[in-house]
């Protein structure tokens, strides 16, 4: 959000129509969300995107003195004397007035910087605010916990600890599992998966016919030993 500022910087506004809108009413504001918000999950990426070139830790890049990436920063009281996040009050938070605002000139981010957020983008954002505006470490520096396994409806159909969770999240997007796949289907993905290559028919043949306990993990053991592995997983590096 290159120039978060005309308002974020020093100077009087002397447009009492830009006052209004820097102040933000909840007409042009999203519609809030009401389901807790997680600023690893539903936060950082629209910040990373859409803020944080102009507002981020790059100091000669960094407009109106505004940084967007720390909490202490970003619900700092400004040089104008604005604050940008007002942690549990999105009404009166000037990130949430801009990013709402139908005045192009007062929009962020701006034209030329790129799109404006999405309404779901901006409630997002407001809602986050609105719950107190947390932060968090990135993800790759908290330490991973074992989860408590949720329920399932189905526990016949568990092959795996995972499904446990896949189970949970279907019915909140009016899904059902998908039929067990057979065993030549299964074989299928698992070459297409691992080597990027279609199974042969002896290898879906051999494995059809292997009923005794292990054939599956035989299966991956099989695949993971043939070269055309490696290859599939380094032509990144081979390109």
């Amino acid at each position: 959000m290159p120039h978060l500022t005309a308002s974020f910087a020093a100077g009087p506004i002397t447009s009492l129509v830009a006052m209004a809108l820097l102040t933000a009413s909840p007409a042009t504001a999203a519609p809030p969300t009401t389901s807790p918000v997680d600023f690893n999950r539903d936060v950082r990426s629209i910040l990373s995107v859409h803020c944080l070139k102009c507002h981020g830790r790059d100091q000669k890049l960094r407009q109106a003195g505004l940084r967007l990436d720390l909490r202490d920063s970003s619900t700092a009281t400004l040089e104008s004397g604005r604050i940008a996040i007002v942690p549990g009050q999105p009404g009166k938070s000037t990130l949430v007035a801009r990013i709402t605002s139908r005045d192009a000139d007062l929009r962020m981010p701006p034209a030329d910087e790129g799109p404006p957020l999405s309404s779901q983008q901006a409630a997002t954002l407001s809602a986050w605010i609105g719950q107190g505006a947390h932060y968090a470490r990135h993800w790759s520096f908290i330490p991973p916990t074992t989860p408590t396994l949720p329920d399932t409806p189905s526990p016949d159909a568990i092959a795996n600890p995972v499904d446990r969770f896949i189970q949970a999240r279907l019915p909140q997007h009016g899904l059902q599992p998908a039929p067990l796949a057979d065993r030549e289907t299964l074989a299928r993905r698992l070459s297409l998966d691992l080597r990027g290559l279609p199974a042969s028919t002896d290898e879906i043949d051999r494995f059809v016919s292997d009923r005794s306990p292990g054939a599956w993990d035989r299966l991956v053991d099989r695949f993971l030993a043939d070269p055309a592995y490696g290859e599939r997983w380094a032509r990144v590096w081979l390109d």
